[in-house]
């Protein structure tokens, strides 16, 4: 008889800690939040019910600011940030969520129940959060 699998969900492995930032915030704001809260990836707030959520990591900030010497207290968020960002539903098991990060070279998702985010998912946590339990029940 083949004994069932072990379904680890979202849910089990995301993080529940995560920052915010508006849009209309300078890069020098948003520097200074992440360097504070020692983060590398803040979500943008929607402006209205029917705005997506958005991104903005350390990377984006190396590509389009640094590299390009722009001045950060004079470049917005909004002007940098990714948006619309994928997402995952907290009840998605982490194979599927670990393919999603795979296919589209995801660095981080954040994770939406009722058009609210209540947590980050990051390959990080997958592996040694959601991959350690499977392991660790065989």
């Amino acid at each position: 008889m083949i004994s069932p699998r072990v379904i680890i969900r979202v849910r089990d492995v995301m993080k529940t800690d995560f920052a915010t930032i508006d849009g209309i915030a300078t890069v020098e704001d948003a520097l200074k939040k992440m360097k504070s809260l020692k983060t590398s990836v803040l979500i943008v707030n929607k402006r209205h019910d029917n705005d997506e959520y958005g991104m903005i990591n350390s990377g984006d900030i190396a590509r389009h600011v640094l590299a390009k010497d722009r001045a950060p207290d004079r470049v917005n968020v909004y002007e940098i940030m990714n948006k619309p960002v994928i997402s995952v539903h907290p009840d998605m098991d982490i194979r599927y969520c670990s393919r999603l990060f795979a296919d589209y070279n995801l660095v981080r998702a954040p994770v939406i129940e009722n058009n609210e985010i209540i947590g980050m998912v990051s390959p990080n946590s997958l592996v040694l959060d959601g991959m350690y339990r499977l392991v660790k029940n065989v």
